[in-house]
């Protein structure tokens, strides 16, 4: 019975239905009882009266107005129960896997769709972490990806079918999919073997696939997001085929965003060749309409910083009145940030996008054993508060900290303090 009691939730827009049916019912029985004769009516009071009467041994009009209310709360949950079933009996031929919690799917979803417009920027296996837990707090969520990916899989794409690459695509529409296991399991499904699809997933050829079908990425990452269910959107960040370099402290530069890691050098800043792509304008319009926008986490340089350098997209984040939260990463990236700070890292963004760009740094509180990273080229991210605050931007600490995949993020722990930031700073200033 108190699970029945879910279907009267605030937000499940389903009370005004149920009285709208319930005066239906109403009208139908009256008009019944004209169209009939009010005589039989007559009777059936009489006969409860009799009962009363036969029972108790007189008659009592409270014990009467008790049986009515019985009858109207009886004829209540039969018309709930009716109402619940004959939905369900609807959903179970369109989502028949889910059709036995549909009190809970339709408060899960209502309760969602009316969570904060979260944009997120970057790329890489760390967006997709944020991803995941960003799913389970709203609907409105929308992901601006790098396109400079040139290694993989989905760098001989690029190479020969002319497409953006893929991959980190298909990461984020994995990650904010609402469907079967076993279809993430097949889009993250990668060939083995000797053949010319080994090395190769099953989702970056279905995207390259749908890309030539409806002969536009944007629509094809449109149209997969239909078949895994995704929540939210996930854009690219340019249509335009793009090459980062990077130019080191050294002055030498490095071609390629695959190759910038591998010079172990230091970093002086990165630019696109060429250096003037067109935004998406469903990219720029996310950032927009965002209450919040997140950058990261991910590889600084070759992650986050090439949707910064499309046209009009750092100056789209700066005019934005969402709050901005970036995501620092909890250990160093060998080749890329090596022995940098917190506020290193935040300073690389600003120095890339100039400043209005950040309002708040997200830091692991969490201290990580030597002996966990000891060995790995990566070191954790040493938090200096005072310098971050010196740029302008506040500092949040929290345990982010995955317990089972060392120096990444956990998504619910993500998740849940990116969501109070947002509610606690307030969203759109």
């Amino acid at each position: 019975m108190f699970h029945l009691l879910k279907w009267l939730y605030p937000g499940m827009k389903m009370k005004r239905w149920l009285l709208l049916f319930a005066v239906g019912v109403m009208m139908f029985s009256f008009g019944g009882a004209l169209a009939i004769n009010y005589e039989y009516l007559g009777r059936a009071e009489e006969e409860i009266f009799m009962l009363v009467y036969r029972t108790f041994g007189s008659y009592n009009y409270a014990i009467t107005a008790v049986v009515g209310v019985v009858i109207v709360i009886v004829g209540s949950c039969l018309m709930l129960w009716s109402t619940r079933s004959i939905i369900r009996s609807i959903i179970a031929v369109i989502i028949p896997d889910r059709s036995e919690k549909l009190v809970d799917l339709i408060y899960q979803e209502r309760k969602l769709g009316r969570g904060p417009a979260v944009t997120v920027i970057g790329g890489g296996h760390g967006l997709s972490v944020l991803l995941r837990g960003i799913k389970t707090s709203t609907n409105n969520v929308s992901a601006v990806v790098t396109v400079a990916d040139d290694g993989g899989s989905s760098g001989r794409l690029r190479e020969e079918l002319g497409i953006i690459p893929p991959g980190d695509l298909r990461n984020c529409l994995v990650a904010l999919a609402d469907t079967e296991p076993l279809m993430e399991k097949l889009f993250q499904y990668r060939f083995e073997g000797n053949s010319e699809l080994a090395g190769h997933s099953f989702g970056n050829l279905f995207i390259a696939a749908m890309n030539e079908v409806t002969g536009d990425m944007e629509t094809a990452l449109k149209e997969s997001s239909k078949v895994l269910a995704v929540k939210g959107r996930v854009i690219p960040a340019s249509k335009e085929h793009v090459r980062l370099d990077a130019i080191m402290e050294d002055g030498t530069v490095v071609e390629g965003e695959s190759q910038i890691p591998e010079a172990h050098k230091k970093i002086r800043r990165v630019r696109l060749f060429p250096d003037k792509v067109p935004a998406v304008p469903a990219a720029l319009e996310a950032i927009e309409s965002a209450d919040a926008i997140i950058l990261g986490p991910g590889s600084l340089y070759t992650s986050i910083m090439p949707n910064l350098l499309v046209e009009d997209v750092a100056n789209t984040l700066k005019k934005s009145k969402a709050i901005k939260i970036y995501i620092c990463n909890v250990l160093t990236q060998p080749g890329e940030t090596d022995g940098y700070t917190a506020a290193q890292h935040a300073k690389a963004i600003l120095d890339h996008t100039g400043h209005g760009a950040i309002d708040y740094v997200l830091v692991n509180s969490t201290p990580i054993p030597e002996n966990l990273w000891r060995g790995t080229g990566s070191t954790p991210v040493e938090i200096d508060e005072d310098k971050v605050n010196a740029l302008g931007m506040g500092l949040i600490k929290a345990d982010l900290m995955s317990t089972t995949e060392i120096g990444r993020h956990d998504p619910d722990k993500l998740c849940a303090a990116v969501m109070k930031i947002i509610y606690s700073m307030g969203g759109r200033k």
